[in-house]
C-alpha cells in the first residue's frame, strides 16, 4: 500500500515550511537548553504561531484553536520538529489542553484553554517523584481535604522548565489506603501559590532544564481538581496518550540521520583517505536507521489517524512513544561512534543536526 497526502495537504506543508523559514530564529549562539535566552526565543516564536492561529490549530475555535484537521496539525508538528522549531508539543499545548477538554469542567476549560492557545501561559508537569521512578502509581505527594480546599505536601523531581512555567499539573495521593493505582487525584496549580518552591537540577553539561518542586502546605481550591477524586490515575493515562502520540520523534531522528549521512560524505575515516560513507558498515547502519525512522513516522501517523476518528489511542500511542524514543537513542549512539569525540562539540551538532 502506498500512503500519500492530498494535494491540499502538501500545499499546506509548503506553507508551514515557508513560515518556519521566515519567522523562526533559534536562541543566540552560546545559549543553553533551559536558559533565559532559549526560553525567550522559543516564546517569541510561539507568540507568532498563536497570532497566526497555528499554535493549537486542531483545537475547537471556541477554545482558541483554528478548528484544523488532525492531519493538518500532524503536518505542522512534523515540519516544526524537523526544523527544531517550537510548536511541536509542550505541556500545555499537547497534554494539559487536550486533557482538560476531555475531563475538565466547562469552567476549567474557559479558565485554562485561552491562556494556552495564546501562548501566554506555560505549564510544567508534576508527576515524577524521587522514590517513584518509572512506577508513577507509587507516588507519595499527599493532598488532604480541608474545607473548600486541598492541602498538598510532597516533592516532585525532573520537572522540565518549571522555572519558566506559570502553572503546573500535579498528581497527588488523596486516599493512602487505596491500591496504588487508585486513590490518586489530579490538580491544576498556579505556580505563584504560597508554599511552592522550585530548585534547579543542573546536568553534567551545565544545562538547567530540570527542577525539583517542593510543596509545603500548598492550598489549592477543590475546583482545580481535574476529573473525579481518587480517579486521577485514569485522567493521567488519557493525558499520557496525548504525550506519546507526537510525530516529533521520527522527524528528529530523520533529520539527524540525514545530518550523519552528510557528515559521512564529507569526512574520511581514521585510517586512509576513504570517506566514511564508502565504508559498507557505515552505509548499512545509516540505511537501517533511515528505515527505522520511516517506521516511527508511520506509527505516529496511525495514532493521529485514530485521533481524527475521535478515538483515544492507548497501546498504539505507547508503541509510537517507545519505538520513537528508543530510536533516538540508537541514532545518538551511532552518531557518537561515527564522529568520535568531536560529536560532543556544539558546532558539530549545529552543523549536522
Amino acid at each position: 500500500m502506498e500512503f500519500a497526502f492530498t494535494t491540499e495537504q502538501e500545499q499546506f506543508r509548503g506553507e508551514v515550511q515557508n513560515f518556519i523559514r521566515d519567522n523562526w530564529s533559534s536562541a543566540p549562539a552560546g545559549s543553553r537548553a533551559g536558559d533565559d535566552a532559549t526560553y525567550e526565543a522559543d516564546h517569541a516564536y510561539e507568540l507568532k504561531l498563536a497570532e497566526h492561529g497555528w499554535l493549537t490549530m486542531a483545537w475547537p475555535k471556541k477554545y482558541g484553536g483554528a478548528g484544523a484537521t488532525h492531519m493538518e496539525q500532524l503536518i505542522f508538528r512534523e515540519e516544526s520538529a524537523y526544523a527544531s522549531a517550537p510548536g511541536a508539543g509542550g505541556q500545555g499545548i499537547s497534554m494539559v489542553g487536550p486533557c482538560v477538554m476531555v475531563h475538565g469542567t466547562e469552567e476549567q476549560r474557559q479558565q485554562h484553554l485561552p491562556g494556552i492557545a495564546s501562548a501566554q501561559v506555560r505549564w510544567a508537569q508534576g508527576f515524577s517523584e524521587p522514590g517513584s521512578g518509572s512506577d508513577l502509581a507509587s507516588l507519595q505527594t499527599r493532598a488532604v481535604k480541608d474545607g473548600d480546599d486541598y492541602v498538598i505536601n510532597g516533592q516532585k523531581i525532573w520537572t522540565s522548565d518549571a522555572h519558566h512555567s506559570d502553572w503546573i499539573h500535579v498528581l497527588t495521593r488523596t486516599d493512602p489506603d487505596a491500591p496504588k493505582h487508585r486513590g490518586i487525584s489530579y490538580f491544576l496549580l498556579d505556580m505563584k501559590t504560597p508554599g511552592i518552591e522550585v530548585r534547579p537540577l543542573i546536568n553534567m553539561l551545565g544545562d538547567h532544564e530540570f527542577n525539583e518542586v517542593y510543596f509545603t502546605d500548598v492550598r489549592v481550591p477543590a475546583s482545580q481538581m481535574l476529573g473525579e477524586q481518587n480517579r486521577g490515575w485514569y485522567v493521567a493515562a488519557t493525558l499520557l496518550d496525548f504525550e506519546r502520540s507526537g510525530v516529533n520523534w521520527s522527524a528528529n531522528s530523520r533529520r539527524q540521520v540525514e545530518g550523519l549521512a552528510a557528515y559521512a560524505r564529507e569526512h574520511s575515516g581514521r585510517a586512509g583517505g576513504a570517506r566514511l560513507i564508502d565504508d559498507p558498515g557505515v552505509r548499512g547502519g545509516l540505511a537501517e536507521l533511515a528505515i527505522e525512522a520511516a517506521i516511527s513516522r508511520l506509527l505516529s501517523y496511525r495514532v493521529v489517524w485514530m485521533q481524527s476518528q475521535s478515538l483515544i489511542p492507548n497501546y498504539e500511542a505507547s508503541m509510537s512513544k517507545m519505538f520513537g524514543s528508543e530510536l533516538s537513542q540508537r541514532v545518538a549512539n551511532f552518531g557518537t561512534r561515527l564522529i568520535g569525540l568531536p560529536s560532543q562539540r556544539a558546532d558539530v551538532d549545529d552543523a549536522y543536526a
